[in-house]
């Protein structure tokens, strides 16, 4: 039995999709190594053949940071946003993959390479339901948004900020994030508060007669506060099933055998909830560093540095966007839950600025972010479905 129009039609969609998404993942775009002009270009190409508007975003200081498309319906209404990023994780040792990063192969029903799963697969999946809506805008009010990141693995997210500042874009009702896995919908995640602190001390000989507390020593002192320091529990009343939590990620400080340094800078990851805050956050980490410049004085008070603060979110399942994509994945047949994340995500950034995102919910995946990065294939017809039939549902509200 031959194939009729419909799923002939589908086919050649999803070949074109994959097709899109190899080209994306031969174009290294490593997060603050590679240019990311050649990945941006392959979309810019494909986009302006289907005659899909399209432009790019450049940062404060006019770095590329990312692509925007916007097709505009033919009736006023809102506007959503689908959001990928097309810059990618390193690659670390080349010499433990079974495939180059870059080999774009499908095999065994696999995209194979960096990106394929996080996130060029979903790029490209995205930049085909916007060229099939530019199609035909008698169809629908408001508007879709396609942000296509390139600055999101450095941490910066200067594709998303760009796209927030852009007095020329329409600020979006709702936000959908296309990372990878089929199993769950990110509804929220919890926030961050992040610092360097600095230590300080008097330096001094390490050979030398009089006993002299090197900033190691003062640094030591503050990180055994900060681990012992009281963090509260999930709080059952906000809804929010995860707790807060405090690292330690980073302590730099001294040089060579001879020498007690004077400084040492220390890095500090604070997860937020609702319940435990930026401001607690904070709190309890000045709490902290006056106990130990009371306890173990020095000639410059320990100074402490916000570096990012971002709040915790979530979305109920009733809520847009995540309600159009849980209930479409579930019409369909799929066992999908609703997941507030330990790790911060874009959404945060846009909870900062009142807009309501969605993560997670695409082809399964192995590798993200490690060795032999692969994203499966049999999948992308439902996933593809899914969004595209949640995209025409939001669209239909406008």
């Amino acid at each position: 039995m031959t194939n009729g129009p419909q799923e002939t039609g589908r086919d050649e969609t999803m070949r074109s999709v994959v097709e899109l998404a190899q080209e994306l993942v031969r174009q290294p775009s490593r997060g603050g190594a590679d240019d990311y002009g050649p990945v941006l270009g392959v979309l810019e190409d494909w986009l302006t053949a289907r005659k899909v508007p399209h432009r790019r975003l450049h940062d404060n200081v006019g770095a590329l940071v990312g692509l925007l498309v916007e097709v505009a319906g033919d009736r006023p209404g809102l506007w959503w946003t689908l959001d990928a990023c097309v810059d990618t994780a390193p690659y670390g040792d080349t010499t433990r993959w079974s495939f180059h990063p870059t080999s774009a192969q499908v095999r065994d029903g696999w995209l194979l390479g960096r990106g394929a799963a996080d996130s060029k697969l979903a790029a490209a999946m995205y930049c085909h339901i916007a060229a099939d809506l530019a199609a035909r805008p008698h169809d629908f009010g408001g508007g879709l948004a396609v942000l296509l990141d390139v600055d999101e693995h450095t941490g910066n997210f200067g594709g998303a900020r760009a796209y927030l500042a852009d007095p020329q874009a329409v600020r979006p009702a709702g936000v959908i994030i296309g990372y990878p896995g089929m199993d769950e919908v990110v509804v929220g995640g919890r926030g961050l508060w992040r610092a360097t602190i600095g230590v300080h001390a008097q330096s001094g000989h390490s050979g030398s007669s009089r006993t002299v507390t090197s900033a190691i020593t003062r640094a030591t002192h503050l990180v055994g506060l900060l681990n012992a320091a009281k963090l509260p529990g999930p709080d059952s009343t906000s809804g929010f099933p995860l707790g807060p939590k405090l690292t330690v990620t980073a302590f730099h400080g001294g040089e060579g055998f001879s020498v007690t340094p004077d400084r040492v800078d220390i890095n500090v990851d604070v997860r937020t909830t609702p319940t435990f805050d930026t401001y607690d956050a904070e709190t309890l980490v000045r709490t902290a560093v006056a106990e130990l410049d009371a306890a173990l004085p020095a000639p410059v008070p320990t100074q402490v540095a916000e570096v990012a603060a971002w709040p915790a979110f979530r979305l109920e399942e009733d809520e847009q966007p995540a309600a159009a994509l849980l209930s479409t994945a579930r019409a369909a047949g799929l066992d999908v839950r609703a997941k507030t994340a330990g790790p911060s995500n874009i959404g945060n950034l846009l909870a900062g600025h009142g807009i309501p995102a969605t993560a997670g919910f695409g082809v399964p995946y192995e590798g993200l972010h490690g060795i032999d990065e692969r994203a499966s294939l049999a999948e992308l017809p439902d996933v593809y479905a899914i969004h595209q039939k949640a995209v025409a549902d939001l669209l239909s509200q406008s």
